[in-house]
């Protein structure tokens, strides 16, 4: 007998698309605002260390908060989905003013830049939480809710490979139209170039995320249970749970994969160089061609990462269908890891990005899989908490998810500069707007230094995530009994779902 579909494909587009736009709008902030702080702002490493580091300890009692706060309200548009519409004018706004060079003193300009990014954090939770705590009330069938989700999060990674995409345009179109003064100036050049493309990302995600609001069902809803003196609260009941603990911990030894998008204009910039020759090039040429070598090289790495990230995203729904979760993870990830070494050693020995492409394409692969297979597993953790305890607390659950995400951008933008202060990096000399220095002139070691972001890093990463799921015991015949168990549970309490 099939099974019955909650979802229609009209549905599903929409959510997707807007989970689209939100990345879009996500990765204008992770992938590019380390190179913005430290090549066109040039704020203090130190500094940029610290704010990193101390968002993300606020994340870690902001988003719990936004989770409990989602899971014990409800307004009459529903429970999730009007934060998509309060949340996202101040998330457009914010995103904007992060790339906004005010002419302040390095002081002031700390101050300014801190706020932004704190707040512009505060508000993404307070949409981010919501919206990926829809796939739980959307349908109540474990397969259907892993399709979506797979589908979602493809869709999602496709549109934070956008931005990247406005970023060459603007490097194509912006040295024709802006003044040869602003062109041969690197700081201006770049400030500009920042502002154009943030307004342009922001303008068309924000549009794909708001529309999503209006074609979006939530049909679970499960019936408001409230605690008793004595129960477990909600944060009690998460780290209670040792399935979601773990995952919780894979996600977060995870980090190192962020790496082969936060780091990638650094490599570009200071790792290869793959123009003509500079000697004798000044001005606006030198320039010219150092931003094309960066570009091409950017380039490189984006179609290394559609190839292996969003292959392995187009093919998790088949795998996830046939394959159990815990094996796909823990195979990938150690795969992910040998090829990394192996990126390592041809980058090393042979210094050259050719050379390495095939190896970085298998390298992406495991970010693709664990993009999909976290925030799945995390969905069957939640499973798992309301067949247990009685209590499904979808908000809190998303609210990990969210978690994992940003501490573990904070971890690698955090690694960058780590890395750039014990190479004794100082980019204010090297982008200084008399000169732009190339990869071709640092040290060898310099160079793999900062090559090793990409590969060393995440490579060790991939073995110390796959440690936790050794221990998870939400699979194969487990698994299958917990579906079962839940819904004979559910049809004694009579849960009903909404058509």
């Amino acid at each position: 007998m099939e099974e019955k579909k909650y979802i229609g494909k009209k549905e599903m587009w929409m959510f997707a698309l807007g989970a689209g736009g939100q990345g879009m709008i996500y990765a204008m902030m992770s992938s590019y605002i380390s190179d913005y702080y430290v090549s066109v702002l040039k704020l203090p490493l130190m500094f940029i260390l610290a704010l990193m580091l101390l968002a993300r300890i606020w994340d870690a009692i902001n988003d719990p908060l936004m989770g409990i706060i989602v899971d014990n309200h409800t307004t009459k548009w529903g429970k999730m989905k009007p934060y998509i519409m309060f949340a996202a004018i101040p998330i457009a706004v914010l995103t904007i003013l992060m790339y906004i060079s005010p002419d302040l003193p390095t002081g002031k300009l700390m101050i300014f830049s801190g706020v932004v990014y704190v707040l512009w954090g505060m508000t993404y939770t307070m949409a981010d939480v919501p919206f990926w705590s829809l796939p739980n009330v959307m349908t109540p069938d474990t397969k259907e809710r892993g399709s979506l989700i797979s589908f979602t999060k493809i869709i999602n990674s496709i549109g934070s490979a956008f931005p990247e995409v406005f970023f060459i345009v603007a490097g194509l179109v912006l040295p024709r139209v802006l003044s040869e003064s602003t062109v041969s100036n690197v700081d201006e050049y770049n400030k500009k170039k920042y502002i154009i493309v943030a307004a342009a990302v922001v303008g068309i995600g924000i549009i794909f995320y708001i529309n999503s609001y209006f074609h979006i069902k939530e049909r679970v809803v499960p019936p408001v249970k409230k605690r008793q003196p004595g129960e477990q609260t909600q944060l009690s009941r998460l780290f209670h749970c040792k399935p979601l603990v773990l995952v919780l911990i894979t996600g977060v030894l995870s980090s190192g994969r962020y790496m082969l998008g936060a780091a990638t204009l650094h490599v570009a910039r200071y790792a290869f160089y793959i123009g003509p020759a500079l000697d004798g090039l000044t001005g606006a040429d030198r320039l010219a061609a150092i931003e094309t070598s960066v570009s091409a090289i950017k380039m490189i790495f984006n179609i290394c990462s559609i190839v292996g990230m969003f292959g392995a995203m187009l093919a998790m729904p088949f795998f996830m269908k046939r394959f159990d979760y815990k094996k796909i993870m823990i195979t990938t990830c150690l795969a992910g890891a040998v090829t990394s070494a192996a990126t390592t050693l041809v980058g090393w020995f042979t210094g050259n990005l050719y050379i390495c492409i095939p190896f970085i394409i298998i390298s992406c692969v495991p970010i693709g899989v664990i993009n999909v297979l976290l925030f799945a597993m995390i969905c069957d953790c939640l499973d798992y908490m309301e067949l247990t305890t009685g209590f499904r607390d979808n908000g809190l659950g998303s609210a990990c998810s969210g978690f994992i995400n940003k501490l573990g951008n904070a971890i690698a933008t955090s690694g960058i500069i780590v890395l750039f202060l014990a190479i004794g990096f100082n980019p204010a000399e090297m982008l200084s707007p008399e000169i732009a220095m190339a990869a071709t002139d640092f040290t060898r070691t310099q160079n793999f230094a900062v090559f090793s972001l990409v590969s060393i890093f995440p490579g060790a990463s991939l073995v110390l995530c796959s440690i936790p799921m050794f221990f998870y015991k939400i699979s194969g015949k487990e698994k299958e009994k917990m579906i079962e168990d839940l819904k004979a549970k559910r049809e004694a309490e009579g849960f009903n779902v909404a058509e």
